[in-house]
């Protein structure tokens, strides 16, 4: 497996990086989409991001079970791109928005359950994988509980996931900054 983390603030280039990156493979390409259509203007976003992509990649959809997910797609001669790890984890934490306490362990079951999966599924998957993720670290401390708590998890999430990638990037303002390469 050969696994690269790119990393980047909202509108930052990330995912046209991780399609460059993918199309450069010249490995056949599947795209896992992460977001959910919950309302139009969503819809909208994720039918131009469909649109902007090659017509022969695969678009599998997946707001959950990622880990299941990429044991399914992966192969040896392909390629797969997650878009994006931030929107997976905020649809796993959405149980959680009605939480008074969400940092009580017993509500994160799901959350944690899906990220020990992807942590060990992800050495032993075949094939070129990249991941896409937000930073959300950079910005100011969110005024909630659940706010605090997702901005912890991403922040958890992607120090994880770049221990266990061969590559990791950063890209601001469209422009990509190798953070970690073999």
């Amino acid at each position: 497996m050969t696994c690269e983390l790119i990393l980047g603030g909202a509108r930052s280039g990330k995912s046209r990086l991780a399609e460059r990156t993918a199309a450069a493979s010249a490995l056949p390409v599947t795209v896992i989409a992460t977001a959910e259509a919950l309302d139009p203007e969503m819809a909208a976003r994720i039918e131009r991001h469909r649109a902007d992509r090659p017509a022969v990649w695969r678009t599998v959809e997946a707001s959950r079970g990622l880990a299941e997910t990429l044991q399914r797609e992966c192969a040896v001669e392909r390629c797969v791109v997650v878009d994006c790890l931030t929107m997976w984890l905020a649809n796993l934490m959405t149980g959680a928005a009605h939480l008074e306490a969400p940092h009580d362990a017993d509500t994160l079951t799901e959350l944690v359950a899906e990220r020990e999966a992807l942590q060990a599924a992800l050495p032993a998957l075949p094939g070129r994988i990249i991941l896409v993720s937000n930073e959300v670290g950079l910005g100011l401390v969110p005024e909630t509980p659940l706010g605090r708590l997702f901005r912890d998890e991403a922040g958890r999430l992607n120090q994880e996931l770049a221990a266990l990638c061969e590559r990791v990037t950063f890209v601001a303002a469209g422009l990509p900054m190798v953070l970690k390469a073999p």
